[in-house]
């Protein structure tokens, strides 16, 4: 049977505290409860903006939520740092288990798409400087119907731009919201749970793999197959 990989992007493939280096330059004793917040407001601000049907793009959450926190924290950043770390957005790295991971599947010619809240733009720069955009056969975004992950319309959008049907479609995301979405959604998916710590929302509604790293996808398709 075919197989066609949705890959999350930001937290997945891409580590966002990456920004915590540059923090640390500015606000050494905040950097990681800074960098923390601002991602937990990121998304809050994309799903409340998809529910209240106010659009806004993955970049104006992102703006947002760094003016939140900053005021959160009185983190009075100026407009050359705030710009940095915007800028830095662009840059965060891919987490080492990534391109091995992406290369086993590839080389089992399995079909594979980034898939993001993010502008296609944004994620194509994003995955062009993490050295991994060679492994997709494309990007599809959340952007082009106007609405946020886990809305059931966007794994509908993704189905249709990379013509996969749900029974052959997984998503791979280090995310909870992410997965229980794709499987209510009808698909399967992947939880990639980085850290033990992490914890998967107890909703009744379990990931069909958990993995600790990209790097063991492949052995669990197989298994699966």
């Amino acid at each position: 049977m075919p197989i066609t990989l949705a890959f999350d992007v930001y937290g997945t493939l891409i580590d966002t505290q990456g920004v915590v280096s540059s923090l640390e330059t500015m606000i050494p004793e905040l950097a990681g409860r800074f960098s923390q917040t601002w991602r937990e407001k990121q998304l809050e601000y994309a799903f409340r903006r998809g529910l209240m049907e106010k659009y806004e793009n993955f970049g104006v959450c992102t703006l947002q939520a760094l003016d939140y926190t900053c005021q959160h924290y009185g983190i009075p950043l100026s407009e050359a740092q705030r710009n940095d770390l915007l800028a830095g957005y662009s840059t965060l790295p891919a987490f080492d288990d990534v391109a091995a991971g992406l290369g086993q599947l590839r080389d089992a010619n399995i079909e594979l798409y980034a898939f993001s809240n993010g502008s296609r733009n944004a994620v194509d720069e994003l995955l062009n400087n993490a050295g991994i955009r060679d492994f997709f056969q494309g990007v599809v975004s959340c952007d082009d119907i106007n609405t946020f992950k886990p809305n059931p319309a966007v794994y509908s959008h993704f189905l249709k731009e990379s013509n996969s049907s749900s029974e052959d479609a997984w998503l791979v995301s280090s995310n909870p919201f992410d997965v229980i979405g794709a499987i209510s959604a009808g698909m399967r998916a992947a939880w990639v749970q980085r850290s033990s710590a992490s914890v998967f929302d107890p909703w009744g509604i379990e990931p069909t793999v958990t993995i600790g790293g990209l790097d063991q996808l492949h052995e669990h398709l197989l298994r699966i197959a």
